[in-house]
């Protein structure tokens, strides 16, 4: 009996070994791979100090205010030059006027803005919290706060005389409504599945009003705040021309009468760089209070 082998398809690879005297292929040549770490562009630091960028913006603006005074585009009655300004802010440090007008309006702005936080916040947790609250409480605020509090000022003045009352009464009433606002969106603004997470756990109302809501709507309050110191310098502005005989505002007026501008720009000058401190503290509170919630720092 015969075995026939049949011949290999065409198309099959050839497994068999090869059997020759040729050298046997050797490894190929190593190739070194190098890595190179990716930095992305949005994590890339510039060269710049930040806090070099940050001062650029007002250098800027006071070269060019410096180089119209000197050219004579902006006359000195109309507005003094930076270097009037920088002497005049020395003599009032010297003989004690200045700090003694910003420790009176210093006073002014934390009693109102203490009072202001008081009523707001209150108002906002019982309309935000009870919907008997929003029904009883929202409505009213919410008609106030259209009316411009400037010109309550009369009916200040006849409630509570021309003493601190009225001025502190007009701060508060600017303060309290940008806190209302966001302290109750703060509240409504919660998830609703956070809600129903603490009542399946066993959380009281207390409790969840506790570890919930008033933690959810914090970010809001604290915007608020800013907010609302803001607008406690401007009422300041309106408050201290008021029948008031100290203060930054009673410098102002008097600056006014005198056409002093350079008196004035000093005064702007204070106003601004105290809201600007009065913004830091509260922005380093915020960092502190809110060190739970990630937030996008910019690119």
């Amino acid at each position: 009996m015969s075995i026939s082998h049949a011949p290999p398809h065409p198309s099959a690879p050839d497994i068999s070994p090869k059997t020759g005297s040729g050298p046997a292929p050797g490894p190929g040549p190593e190739i070194a791979l190098e890595l190179e770490a990716l930095v992305p562009s949005s994590t890339r630091r510039t060269r710049v100090p930040r806090w070099l960028r940050r001062t650029s913006g007002p250098l800027a603006l006071l070269a060019l205010w410096q180089v119209l005074s000197v050219t004579g585009v902006l006359a000195g009655d109309v507005l003094a030059s930076p270097g009037t300004v920088a002497r005049v802010a020395g003599d009032l440090i010297e003989n004690g006027s200045l700090q003694n007008a910003m420790g009176v309006s210093l006073q002014r702005v934390a009693l109102g803005l203490l009072f202001g936080t008081v009523v707001g916040t209150a108002l906002a947790l019982v309309s935000g919290l009870f919907r008997i609250g929003e029904d009883l409480v929202d409505a009213s605020v919410q008609m106030l706060r259209t009316v411009p509090f400037v010109g309550l000022i009369p009916l200040f003045i006849i409630w509570f005389g021309i003493g601190e009352a009225p001025k502190i009464a007009i701060i508060t009433l600017g303060v309290s409504f940008p806190l209302y606002l966001n302290v109750y969106a703060g509240i409504r603004g919660v998830d609703a599945q956070l809600i129903e997470a603490g009542e399946s756990l066993g959380l009281s109302r207390w409790g969840l009003v506790r570890h919930v809501i008033l933690p959810g709507a914090l970010p809001g309050a604290m915007t608020g705040l800013r907010y609302s110191l803001g607008i406690s310098w401007l009422a300041l502005v309106f408050a201290e021309q008021v029948n008031a005989d100290a203060g930054l505002g009673f410098l102002m007026v008097q600056a006014r009468d005198f056409l002093r501008t350079d008196v004035i720009v000093v005064c702007l000058v204070v106003y601004a760089f105290l809201g600007l401190t009065a913004d830091f503290v509260v922005r380093t509170l915020e960092r502190l209070l809110l060190q739970w919630r990630p937030t996008f720092t910019g690119r």
